[in-house]
């Protein structure tokens, strides 16, 4: 029912542009395992083993701690739709915060967001498929404005602020990174 590739396929390209949504799961060495629903136009497929995926601002920054910690991360991506399919990718992410060089370049692949924190770049050593067929039919609907119009409000500087007030611990207590380490 399952079926393990090396890489990405033109099959699972397809089926990556027309979800909506997809779920990270991250975990460091010890605390809590964290997964988190994902959603936007914030994902690219940069190649067959290579995905890149734009961050929002959120109340929680636990990827951010588990990558640079391990750089361990799954990306897993559900059919609700009439054709069931659950497709997982594996492998080693790095991190790039909004202050970092590297920044600039990742962040054109993307619209412009005001709440942009991170972008994460997966290096896939494993896709798996599955059945999918206990997951359930849901009817996307559209995407939430609720998180770009609070950052929209906020402006830039305020939702900076916000990171150094919730952001820059995680809830095991490890440094988030997010805070600009430049002198």
């Amino acid at each position: 029912m399952s079926e393990k590739f090396p890489h990405l396929n033109e099959r699972h390209f397809e089926f990556i542009q027309k979800q909506p949504l997809f779920f990270v799961a991250t975990a460091g060495e010890t605390g809590f395992v964290n997964t988190s629903p994902k959603g936007m136009d914030s994902l690219r497929v940069i190649n067959k083993n290579k995905v890149v995926w734009l961050n929002l601002t959120g109340s929680g920054n636990e990827t951010a701690t588990h990558v640079a910690e391990n750089g361990r991360m799954t990306l897993m991506f559900c059919s609700f739709d009439k054709q069931p399919l659950i497709l997982r990718l594996y492998g080693n992410a790095n991190v790039t915060h909004a202050h970092d060089d590297k920044w600039n370049d990742l962040a054109g692949m993307f619209p412009s967001y005001t709440g942009a924190r991170q972008i994460f770049e997966l290096d896939i050593t494993l896709v798996q498929d599955s059945c999918g067929f206990a997951v359930p039919f849901l009817e996307f609907k559209g995407e939430r404005e609720t998180l770009t119009n609070w950052a929209d409000k906020r402006g830039r500087e305020s939702v900076k602020s916000y990171w150094e007030e919730k952001n820059t611990l995680s809830i095991n207590n490890k440094d988030t990174g997010i805070k600009n380490r430049r002198p």
